[in-house]
């Protein structure tokens, strides 16, 4: 049983090594937290990109997308609190002089005693075999047990200390716990301060005449800004929902795991409008809707969960997080929040814009409430690869690495292999390849022996191969290979577009 640690680093590895994701600036030695997604990498983000929007705009008549500028007016981040309140708590140990986020410093914690409980696991499944019961232990052993109630205690603290802008008690709960600094090993630590995280920059011709602007920290400003010029150009009735995707700037002080915490991102957000009173009944209902989202690509509700928030931030009244199970333990994916009229009544007042809606029914003007729903399209990739990611024994001994991604989401759908370099072979292939690319991400190849060339397509997760041999020519049959089961079966070449769009087409 392999430990988390050392299967995330073989995820890592295999994303840069297979064209999935490469450090930033590689060259001159990276740019720490920024990432550049290769050519297998850029379609998977496509995909899940474009399953989002079929989902939730393409299937919903009630909902509309638009893309909104990064540089938006300064204003925006004033009325939004984002200038004041967009912080995170830092702290600085005074021997090594390094500064640290101090939540993370407290998850490092929490993960170190997580290592401990698999630790144990791992011990345990080694002296007990084929019989040990995983579930049965976690759930019964007293030592396990210990560590998990400290790991809730801790938890516990922290977060109510964060919710409640406590940086005196996130001070205590570090020193409470003994942690030291990773450089200098010491614990002589400063006071908690909080750091505004938004990038800023000029726009003007002249440093004299620049105004400072910031790169947006999130997309929903530009949704909520436009709000009265989509639903009258859109003649949109409550409810309705604005859709949007795009990149988002972070200065994260403390960036790391990969691609789960990065400084430029991008995010897939959606705010749904809707009369007050309503909030909450829609806001089960897209708890529920956006769960259904994530368990349709076959990914096991095991692996998800929710975590209602115990301290709401000011302008909600009802926040939930999806989380999903990481390498390195349940991390938030997509946020559900019920943030009242606070964005549009925020925005009416630093702008001097009525932002409101003339119910008909009601025969009176409102200010809409607005439920939001906001996933990490980069943490979505890092979902799907950790998920996908698949070492298996094969049956002769030999071993294959096999991302199974959801069909949909693949990189490419089909790879055409001719099984030789001559007899006429490559010709049909690349006749064969013509015709399916209209419609699908085909790749072709026929360099090596067919068995090396099936486990490369494995590697980056390609459904079906498609071999092109001797027979072709004769009767205008291939062998068709399933990626999961390896099995492989003659069809005509008429019915593979057939068969191949039964398996990767979206279906909601």
């Amino acid at each position: 049983m392999i430990n988390q640690e050392d299967f995330f680093k073989k995820i890592t590895a295999h994303a840069k090594e297979y064209g999935f994701v490469f450090q930033s600036s590689e060259i001159y030695d990276g740019l720490s937290a920024v990432y550049d997604y290769g050519q297998n990498g850029v379609e998977l983000k496509n995909n899940i990109r474009n399953y989002w929007w079929k989902s939730m705009v393409q299937f919903h008549e009630n909902i509309v997308g638009i893309d909104t500028a990064i540089f938006m007016h300064p204003t925006t981040w004033k009325a939004s609190g984002h200038v004041d309140a967009f912080n995170d708590p830092l702290i600085d140990n005074k021997d090594s002089k390094k500064r640290y986020r101090a939540d993370v410093l407290v998850e490092d914690h929490i993960a170190k005693i997580e290592d401990k409980i698999n630790k144990e696991i791992d011990k345990a499944a080694k002296r007990f075999g084929d019989a040990f019961d995983k579930a049965q232990f976690v759930s019964t052993n007293p030592r396990v047990l210990e560590y998990k109630k400290q790991i809730e205690e801790i938890g516990h603290r922290l977060y109510r200390s964060m919710e409640q802008n406590d940086l005196e008690g996130i001070k205590k709960l570090i020193e409470d716990l003994g942690i030291v600094c990773p450089i200098s090993g010491s614990r002589n630590w400063t006071e908690v301060r909080q750091f505004n995280l938004m990038f800023s920059t000029q726009m003007g011709s002249t440093v004299e005449g620049a105004s400072e602007l910031f790169l947006r920290p999130e997309t929903a400003q530009g949704i909520f800004v436009n709000y009265l010029n989509v639903q009258k150009t859109g003649r949109m009735k409550l409810p309705f929902g604005i859709a949007q995707t795009g990149k988002a700037f972070r200065n994260e002080i403390v960036a790391r795991q990969f691609i789960f915490r990065m400084r430029e991102f991008e995010q897939m957000e959606m705010q749904f409008f809707m009369r007050p009173g309503e909030e909450l009944n829609w806001y089960e209902y897209w708890k529920e809707t956006r769960m259904r989202w994530h368990l349709s690509l076959g990914i096991p509700a095991s692996k998800y969960r929710f975590h209602d928030h115990e301290k709401l931030a000011h302008y909600a009244n009802a926040a939930s997080d999806i989380e999903f199970e990481f390498p390195f333990g349940f991390k938030e994916l997509e946020g559900i929040h019920s943030r009242t009229d606070f964005d549009l009544a925020a925005h009416s007042k630093h702008s001097g814009k009525k932002l409101q809606y003339f119910d008909p029914e009601l025969n009176e003007s409102y200010i809409p409430y607005v439920i939001e729903t906001s996933i990490g399209l980069d943490r979505m990739f890092l979902a799907l690869l950790s998920f996908a990611y698949n070492e298996e024994k094969l049956e002769d001994g030999t071993e294959r690495v096999v991302m199974k991604f959801p069909p949909t989401l693949a990189p490419y759908k089909v790879a055409i292999l001719p099984l030789m370099k001559k007899d006429g072979l490559p010709e049909k292939a690349r006749e064969i390849m013509s015709d399916l690319k209209q419609d699908f991400m085909c790749y072709y190849e026929e360099k090596d022996a067919i068995g090396k060339r099936y486990r490369r397509q494995d590697a980056i997760g390609t459904p079906f191969c498609v071999t092109v041999d001797h027979q072709t020519l004769e009767d205008n049959t291939v062998t068709i290979r399933d990626r999961d089961t390896m099995q492989q079966e003659r069809i005509n070449v008429d019915e593979l577009q057939h068969v191949i769009t039964e398996k990767v087409k979206i279906k909601m």
